[in-house]
């Protein structure tokens, strides 16, 4: 048998505790380290006892040859010279399971390839016959790991990885892997000392406080999971294992703690408590829902001990909105109830939790599955109990209360229920926010190269953070999206899908708005006035609106009494909305609906209308367009096309919001249109900061 020892793999970031559990369970071994494995120079013993025993390793490999793999040749010569019918015979299935690249070989399953044939034609040469291939569930894994020029090939005796420990049945929607929160709890300090009590007010499946109980009962974590790697491994020592099994059992004891679990998700609270019967571990655990908001040390805590927790992260840009005032909120009570314990709390967004407004004490770099998350200790002593008010003398709150006032009057006279109250007034809080009706939409304009990220992400949180008490608006009720120029099929892509609809109302009418779903949200508020010089002008006139988008100028023009109404444009989607809104005014009578690349349709459409409408995108490369679109460029083909469908002494309203556009005003004097640029006219009040957020013309004929 090999005496190369075995590897220990973990998940980056726990390789020193690991370390120091291998150290523990195998005391006359050498170890040396890596980034996310350890080599153990062992017995075979040493391996078993790493399988039960570790709550920190994913695989043990046995390992049985290192070679050269300067070349895939070198690689196959290597995998060759093992006796391979030494480890397990044609009736077993095996699999490769091939990990890292090198110049000579950058495919892994190529890699896998190549052992795979030389363990095959092993098979073959010496008996005629092969064991098959299964991907899934096979008897033998082998384990390729390449690093540079070398090759490191093993029996991976773990049967999939250790942090699966078998208890876990059902999981909430972002899981923490086991071996991850025994780290937790190792660098918390609790497993120093097992009598202290153990709090996770958000504890999700229970995979924490069900970890901290195997702990404290001394129970293997391998004792339960139902397949080894080493079963059908020729290698395999029963003797040995049954001996290290039968003192794990004698070794489990019933554990003096205080474990306690919170959720606000009673669904959770059942799967948690599902898991920890399955674990065996379910009468050292008091189970409660409630919200953490207002979890309190529990009585039977009698005093201070540790929370350790993996809070919502936020990792869906929707959450955001509902975790910044969550956990500054949470933040406040920790101060206010929780002194003299000790947090630790594992999450991606080590911005978020800069929100609790506490002093970090430690933290630590870890790997939760495939996000790079941090840990975070605190002691909650007295200093760190401080409270700061979090008042109302932000910049941005202070400069968002200035607009509200001076909007007021102007809110309280128009008539409607969607405007913009806020437009990157102070540059460093770069969004714009719109209220529409009684929810609020926070976009965020994509922070220019020069602007650290990490800063703009503070500047946003302090944006949600403040933004609820300054409008009086419900966290659930403000959406975040972030705005950056989108080219071709993104601009009609979905950034959501809710289907979350209502219903707002402007100057007479009625329109469906989706605050969710797009970029977009149904209604460019800054035409609202753009609209109402539509109903002025189109009594008793053909209407064509061409890019219409969800048709609101078309719904203002059959409010103006239109005689006919023609509404164009390339999305499918949208043209149905257009309809939704038809039917939302109730408007019934000379109205087409028409789905197509606006562009091609004119070129080919023969009917002539007394007043057309047109505001194209500034770019598109649309795959349902034939060629690319550029305002600037081809404004003047537009045009062309459109004064051949307008009748004598009819109307075109132009409009674009591209930055810099120039109208060619020749080509215009050409098409014999006389061009009145009524921009400022058009931008309403809400809009006046930033009053080039569109330019518009009457072009007359």
């Amino acid at each position: 048998m090999s005496q190369l020892g075995f590897l220990v793999t973990t998940s980056r970031g726990m390789d020193e505790l690991l370390r120091d559990e291998v150290s523990q369970l195998c005391p006359d071994a050498t170890i040396k380290q890596s980034p996310g494995m350890l080599r153990v120079d062992g017995s075979l013993e040493d391996a078993y006892r790493v399988c039960l025993w570790s709550r920190l390793a994913n695989r043990v490999i046995w390992i049985l040859t290192d070679g050269d793999a300067s070349s895939a040749d070198a690689m196959y010569d290597t995998a060759s010279k093992v006796d391979w019918s030494m480890q397990f015979s044609t009736k077993d299935t095996f699999s490769v399971q091939f990990h890292g690249s090198s110049r000579a070989i950058n495919n892994t399953q190529f890699g896998a390839l190549k052992v795979k044939d030389a363990i095959v034609d092993h098979f073959y040469d010496e008996s005629g016959s092969r064991p098959d291939v299964e991907r899934t569930q096979a008897d033998i894994v082998i384990n390729a790991r390449l690093n540079r020029d070398k090759i490191t090939l093993g029996i991976e005796m773990s049967g999939g990885s250790l942090h699966q420990r078998a208890y876990r049945q059902e999981t909430g929607l972002a899981p923490l892997k086991e071996h991850v929160a025994a780290a937790m709890l190792m660098r918390s300090g609790w497993t120093q000392d097992t009598s202290q009590p153990l709090v996770d007010p958000m504890c999700g499946s229970g995979t924490v406080v069900i970890e901290a109980a195997l702990i404290a009962a001394q129970r293997a974590p391998g004792l339960q999971r139902p397949r080894w790697g080493f079963t059908h491994w020729q290698g395999h020592r029963a003797e040995i294992w049954q001996s290290l099994i039968a003192d794990a059992e004698a070794r489990q004891i019933t554990p003096e703690v205080k474990l306690f679990a919170n959720d606000i998700d009673r669904k959770l609270v059942a799967m948690a408590k599902h898991n920890a019967n399955e674990a065996g571990v379910f009468e050292f655990i008091h189970f409660n829902v409630g919200d953490a908001l207002t979890f309190t040390p529990p009585k039977a805590a009698f005093k201070p001990g540790v929370l350790v927790s993996n809070p919502p992260y936020g990792e869906r840009l929707g959450e955001m909105t509902t975790l910044i005032p969550l956990f500054s909120q949470w933040g406040q009570q920790l101060k206010s109830h929780w002194q003299g314990w000790h947090l630790s709390l594992l999450s991606s967004n080590r911005e978020l939790l800069r929100l609790l407004k506490l002093r970090a004490s430690k933290e630590y770099s870890l790997m939760n599955g495939k996000l790079e998350c941090k840990l975070v200790n605190y002691a909650l002593d007295e200093a760190n109990c401080q409270q700061y008010s979090e008042g109302q003398d932000n910049d941005f709150a202070n400069r968002l209360k200035k607009n509200l006032k001076k909007l007021k009057p102007w809110i309280n006279q128009a008539n409607t229920n969607c405007y913009r109250i806020y437009d990157a007034d102070l540059p460093e809080y770069n969004v714009a926010i719109d209220r529409y009706d009684d929810c609020l939409v926070v976009q965020e304009y994509a922070p220019p190269k020069t602007i650290d990220a990490e800063k703009a992400k503070r500047r946003l949180q302090e944006v949600l953070l403040y933004l609820p008490a300054v409008t009086d608006t419900p966290s659930k009720q403000i959406m975040l999206k972030v705005r950056e120029q989108k080219k071709g099929k993104q601009q009609y892509e979905k950034v959501s899908q809710t289907g979350n609809r209502k219903v707002v109302f402007e100057n007479g009418a009625k329109f469906y708005v989706n605050l969710t779903d797009y970029l977009d949200t149904g209604l460019f508020l800054d035409h609202r006035i753009t609209r109402q010089e539509v109903q002025k002008r189109v009594k008793n006139k053909d209407v064509l609106n061409l890019f219409s988008y969800t048709g609101s100028v078309s719904v203002f023009a059959a409010l103006g009494g239109a005689r006919s109404v023609t509404t164009v444009d390339m999305s499918n989607t949208y043209i149905n909305w257009a309809r939704d809104n038809f039917k939302l005014n109730k408007l019934s009578g000379a109205y087409q609906f028409v789905q197509a690349d606006c562009l091609q349709w004119l070129a080919g459409h023969n009917s002539q209308y007394d007043f057309i409408f047109i505001d194209p995108p500034s770019f598109s490369n649309s795959k349902r367009m034939n060629t690319t679109w550029d305002v600037q460029r081809d404004h003047v083909m537009l045009l062309t096309q459109a004064k051949r469908c307008l009748k004598p002494g009819g109307t075109i309203m132009f409009s674009n919001n591209r930055r810099g556009f120039k109208l060619d005003d020749e080509a215009m004097n050409a098409l014999g249109l006389t061009a009145q640029d009524i921009s400022a006219a058009t931008i309403p009040e809400d809009f006046k900061r930033h009053s080039n957020i569109h330019q518009c013309w009457i072009l007359q004929s």
